[in-house]
């Protein structure tokens, strides 16, 4: 059924961002963390010490001591434990428990093992370090272990993958919206090989409501998406599906019979104003022709850029207007978003199931 909505609505307040725990986030590539170097991340605003234990399972704590609070990655590491270097504290890696304390005497009634530093769970998946964070402090939260960690679908046993990332100087709110935002793309991704003015013309797309999300359905892609059209020379149908789930995942999978395309976008909060844009892409597609990967890599660079300039020039504004109007279907993903938001933060805050902002299939159309 077809909701009401009003033709134009404002998003909350630029203040207002608030960051959702309770979900698993990338924090590094996993290239990045090698034998025992301890290397920083933040998240959430929250610093992080992340490295690999003597069998090579990563691990993150918050880099904070919480006897003083000195930076746990000045310390030592010997592939088991974490050594505050300010006072010799040594803490477990992957639980964050106290092994010692140096400056206590042997009658002394201080239980070590009941000192944590915080830690958050950490898993890899597509070559990236993931970390879960139920909460700021790294407590564990107790009850049901984390969900799955995301990962990216694949088709075929064989594929290729690459990696994209970037920084974005804004909150996470105003990067989503952005990256849902279907009718920028003929202005601010103009170009040969994508869109144009000329290009613009009436869309009609079919969604569907998804756990904590929604779903553009599976659909032929669009006729003015010039990258589409290399895949008629495999004869096949192609359709193209997108999804966005909380807390920041957009993920497009695009087949062509026995061929596959598919990508993730994260957009992780660094701290309240500024954002890390996490791009991964696995395919089978044209496996003959070297040059994709590096080809995905010069364009997706491009089009990321393209991106960063749109938020770099619309910093001064959001001063002094942080509350942008989100107008009639090609905004409408947006809304939800917002709404999605709203709706998980309140059922955090009673412990009741989320009600989910969509009843059901509904179809939105715009001109991009």
């Amino acid at each position: 059924m077809e909701q009401t909505l009003p033709l134009a609505i404002s998003s909350p307040a630029q203040g207002d961002d608030e960051f959702l725990w309770g979900f698993w986030y990338p924090v590094l590539r996993s290239n990045r963390i090698r034998g025992r170097r301890l290397v920083t991340s933040a998240r959430l605003e929250v610093p992080l010490v992340l490295g690999r234990d003597g069998a090579g399972k990563a691990f993150a704590l918050r880099d904070v001591c919480p006897h003083r609070a000195f930076p746990l990655s000045l310390g030592r590491y010997d592939g088991h434990a974490v050594e505050c270097a300010y006072h010799g504290w040594r803490f477990e890696a992957h639980t964050g428990q106290c092994r010692l304390v140096p400056s206590i005497t042997e009658d002394s009634k201080l239980q070590c093992d009941r000192i944590h530093a915080g830690s958050f769970p950490c898993e890899e998946r597509d070559g990236y370090v993931w970390a879960y964070f139920a909460n700021p402090e790294g407590r564990s939260p107790g009850g049901c272990p984390p969900p799955p960690v995301p990962e990216l679908p694949k088709y075929s046993g064989r594929y290729r993958i690459a990696h994209l990332s970037a920084t974005l100087d804004c909150s996470m709110d105003t990067a989503i919206i952005g990256l849902m935002d279907p009718a920028h793309g003929p202005f601010v991704h103009r170009s040969w090989w994508w869109r144009s003015r000329r290009s613009i013309r009436e869309k009609q797309k079919a969604f569907e409501p998804i756990p904590q999300g929604f779903r553009m359905s599976s659909h032929t892609p669009s006729a003015n998406s010039a990258p589409y059209k290399l895949l008629k020379v495999y004869g096949a149908a192609v359709t193209t599906q997108i999804d966005f789930v909380l807390p920041n995942m957009r993920t497009e999978e695009v087949r062509c019979g026995k061929y596959w395309f598919t990508n993730r976008t994260t957009i992780t909060p660094i701290r309240r104003d500024l954002c890390q844009l996490d791009f991964c892409a696995a395919w089978n597609l044209f496996s003959w022709f070297p040059l994709v990967a590096p080809l995905l890599h010069f364009f997706g660079r491009r089009f990321i850029a393209q991106d960063q300039r749109v938020i770099e020039l619309q910093k001064p504004g959001l001063k002094v207007q942080p509350r942008m109007m989100l107008v009639d279907d090609a905004d409408r993903q947006a809304r939800w978003y917002f709404q999605l938001k709203s709706a998980y933060l309140a059922s955090q805050q009673s412990g009741m199931p989320m009600q989910h902002p969509l009843e059901g299939p509904i179809t939105l159309r715009w001109r991009s």
